[in-house]
């Protein structure tokens, strides 16, 4: 009872993504081998016969937290590509909401990291499936670019997009631990970097 009335009962589906909030919070500070499921539950508040309920295996789990955070290109890449082919007003925005998602939990870009250093062969098989179909379209974009004299006409653009992933994860993954006090100053920079090696100088 709270104040006289009985608590509601949290949702099957808020459950849920409190168990993916502290799976990636967890995973992210301590590995996927490091940490027990239990040490999930605990976290959630909840049994460890509850969540193994809604993710049957600690494996169930880890593909469930990185599709859920890679999931998010998937609804934003889209918007990149035509910004990648258009103006450098529009480029900002739309990296800047990539930067931004990922700079609101610092745990995301963390996670990725350690996946990627961790189980490369498993988060190339992951990402190839959520991420690389838009990235080949991102790059058709870029080539359009090109060809109207937009772009950087000396950009290769897979390896381009590969460094910006690269840049965007690894940057916001290792800030606090380089000393970047200033995160809004860094991620202006990093912005800049990624929009200056993409756009022709007189644009």
């Amino acid at each position: 009872m709270v104040g006289g009335r009985t608590a509601l009962k949290p949702r099957p589906t808020e459950i849920r993504e409190r168990i993916l909030e502290e799976a990636i919070r967890l995973f992210a500070a301590r590995g996927y081998d490091g940490t027990p499921l239990q040490a999930i539950a605990d976290a959630v508040g909840i049994r460890k016969q509850s969540l193994l309920y809604h993710y049957p295996s600690k494996e169930d789990l880890r593909r469930s937290v990185l599709e859920q955070v890679l999931a998010h290109w998937n609804d934003v890449l889209p918007h990149l590509l035509q910004a990648a082919s258009s103006s450098h007003g529009q480029f900002d925005g739309v990296l800047g909401e990539m930067v931004a998602f990922f700079n609101a939990d610092p745990d995301r870009a963390r996670l990725l990291l350690r996946e990627i250093l961790d189980r490369p062969r498993e988060t190339r098989e992951l990402m190839g499936r959520l991420i690389q179909p838009w990235v080949r379209v991102t790059c058709d974009y870029i080539r359009k670019g090109q060809e109207r004299g937009r772009l950087r006409a000396d950009v290769d653009p897979e390896a381009y997009v590969n460094q910006v992933i690269n840049l965007l994860i690894a940057s916001i993954a290792t800030f606090e631990a380089l000393g970047a006090t200033d995160c809004e100053r860094n991620l202006a920079e990093l912005v800049r970097v990624a929009k200056s090696g993409l756009f022709r100088p007189e644009d």
